[in-house]
């Protein structure tokens, strides 16, 4: 047998070898499987070529599966290999789950697997909620303005600090809620006020008067403080509005001289139209005194008085 015959022979088979190996490698994947068994995780390589069959990617859920044992939670915890696989399989993301509660048993944080994997699928970052429970986040409320009670408008900007309520993140409402409520109640409280001069003076009365009305209701977050930031006067909006009205009130006074005027106007042309036919009137009644005296004296009824009887 030549070389060449040789070299043909143990290339397509050196070939096939390396794709057996590739694949074997790939459904098999004994280095994750040597990492979990030194980590204490039980997991065996049927699992782990099932994972693949089932379109698992056996690193996402073994290596946290490996942080959640090293941190001492994973089987405390009720966390398995099954319950990361199924919450992968429902679009979780099982990383940041994990590491929600590691965060959570190390500040001392009641947050079951369940609890955890509830608010991830329902599309909230659970880690981030954890943290910002830990250390509450300060969010700044965009430009208010309102208008005190002597109609001279304020410009305010408040800023709340707001913690994470682990139980409401699930169906509880969002941020811009929290933003919207304070935002209406920056202008009740301003709109509230005597002056804008009393707001000046008492900034707080806003921050009582807010806090107090319990905004965070049905939230996920809770409101710790809510501080003005900034505070500053605008125009006089009373002042302006009674100026306008003023200015309407002498448009309507103009608009009704001015039809009084047209329909005196109206009566006097009636008037002399009137008169002028009064006078046509008389003009025909005395273009007709001529002919009554013509027709009179025709009749014999006008002429010179009877001669006297008497001798």
């Amino acid at each position: 047998m030549g070389l060449d015959s040789l070299v043909g022979l143990v290339l397509p088979a050196a070939l096939v070898a390396l794709v057996a190996a590739g694949l074997l490698f790939y459904f098999v994947p004994m280095g994750l499987w040597i990492s979990a068994l030194f980590a204490g995780v039980r997991v065996g390589l049927f699992e782990l070529v099932g994972m693949r069959l089932r379109r698992v990617a056996p690193p996402q859920i073994i290596k946290p599966m490996i942080n959640a044992s090293k941190a001492g939670i994973a089987y405390e915890g009720g966390i398995t290999v099954d319950k990361l696989e199924g919450h992968f399989l429902a679009r979780g993301n099982v990383s940041r789950v994990i590491s929600a509660l590691i965060a959570a048993d190390k500040a001392g944080i009641d947050l079951t697997f369940e609890r955890a994997t509830a608010i991830d699928l329902a599309g909230r970052d659970v880690l981030e909620a954890v943290q910002v429970s830990v250390n509450p986040r300060v969010i700044n409320t965009p430009l208010v303005t309102a208008v005190a009670r002597d109609g001279v408008q304020l410009k305010a900007v408040a800023r709340v600090t707001v913690r994470a309520n682990i139980d409401r993140l699930v169906g509880g409402a969002g941020e811009d809620t929290i933003l919207a409520r304070v935002g209406e109640g920056i202008v009740s409280a301003i709109g509230s006020s005597e002056t804008y001069e009393e707001v000046l003076e008492n900034p707080d009365i806003i921050s009582h008067t807010v806090l107090d009305k319990g905004l965070d209701a049905g939230t996920a977050y809770d409101i710790l403080s809510i501080d003005i930031a900034d505070i500053d006067v605008g125009e006089n909006i009373g002042a302006r509005l009674e100026a306008e009205q003023a200015e309407t009130d002498l448009v309507v006074a103009q608009a009704k001289a001015e039809e009084r005027r047209a329909m005196a106007q109206a009566r006097a042309q009636e008037a002399q139209a009137q008169v002028q036919e009064m006078h046509a009137h008389v003009v025909e009644a005395e273009a007709l005194i001529p002919r009554a005296i013509g027709s009179a004296f025709e009749r014999g009824m006008i002429g010179p008085a009877p001669a006297s009887s008497e001798s």
